[in-house]
């Protein structure tokens, strides 16, 4: 299971860079010295795509971003011992995006990028994008999981206009972008700066997201329905999931213990 999740996280990553370099390379084209066109064009073939790369893949594994799965990690939702192969899949596959995209477009496979992206407003643009995406995640995914893909998609869309660094947000990204001298580049000296303020963004997005859903579900847990002698109900939205509770046969009146039940999985 874990080796299909790597899959998964390479395979989607590495389109999700081939989506973004190649429109890049493609829109400047004919931008006629228009940036903003191309950055349009970039968020929108952007945003088409990883929303399709979540429905195909989220079964499997659809982080595609190294701080994501950091901040799995941190909640349990993620074995540590699956955070550093998740990350080198992330990075190889985004790396692998980006000499695709080179390749599809008759340059170089491999060519250093010189584009400057430092400064302390590019700075801030980073942190915004990274702490808006980890809080897009933490809140759909607990208030409507099904909206999910779209959510992300459409934040990473509109994100991507709206940022002064134009929403890298991806440690594995930025690495990546490394790899290609064309307008979506990133020059090696300006990655540690854009990796740290990715990573202290995520973090802060964790602490606050976290503390600003657990004041819901302290207020949900106090909720009761009626409590009479010998009876407890407990309330709806504190019972468990149909699929987990036990079958009946399981059950037993008289039994003073409770079967338990293990629910693991990748995800």
């Amino acid at each position: 299971m874990l080796l299909r999740c790597l899959i998964a996280e390479f395979l989607g990553t590495a389109l999700l860079l081939a989506t973004v370099i190649g429109s890049g390379i493609l829109l400047h084209k004919i931008d006629a010295g228009n940036v903003a066109v191309t950055v349009l064009g970039i968020s929108v073939a952007t945003g088409g795509v990883l929303y399709a790369l979540i429905q195909m893949l989220g079964s499997l594994s659809a982080h595609f971003n190294p701080v994501v799965t950091l901040v799995n990690a941190i909640q349990r939702n993620l074995r540590w011992s699956h955070v550093l192969p998740y990350i080198a899949a992330q990075v190889l596959g985004a790396m692998s995006g980006v000499i695709l995209a080179n390749l599809m477009f008759d340059g170089s496979a491999v060519s250093i990028s010189t584009t400057e992206r430092h400064g302390a407003g590019q700075l801030l643009g980073e942190f915004v994008a990274t702490f808006g995406l980890i809080g897009i995640i933490l809140g759909t995914s607990r208030n409507k999981p099904d909206a999910l893909p779209a959510s992300v998609s459409l934040y990473v869309c509109g994100a991507i206009m709206f940022t002064s660094s134009t929403c890298f947000a991806n440690p594995a990204v930025t690495v990546s972008r490394i790899l290609t001298s064309t307008i979506c580049g990133i020059r090696p000296v300006d990655v540690p700066a854009y990796i740290g303020i990715q990573l202290l963004g995520g973090l802060a997005a964790l602490l606050f997201f976290t503390w600003l859903f657990s004041a819901k579900v302290i207020q949900k847990e106090v909720e009761t329905v009626r409590i009479e002698p010998g009876i407890c109900e407990i309330p709806k939205s504190l019972k468990a999931p149909d699929a987990f509770v036990l079958p009946a046969e399981h059950n037993s009146i008289s039994s003073n213990h409770s079967k338990k039940r293990e629910l693991t999985g990748i995800k």
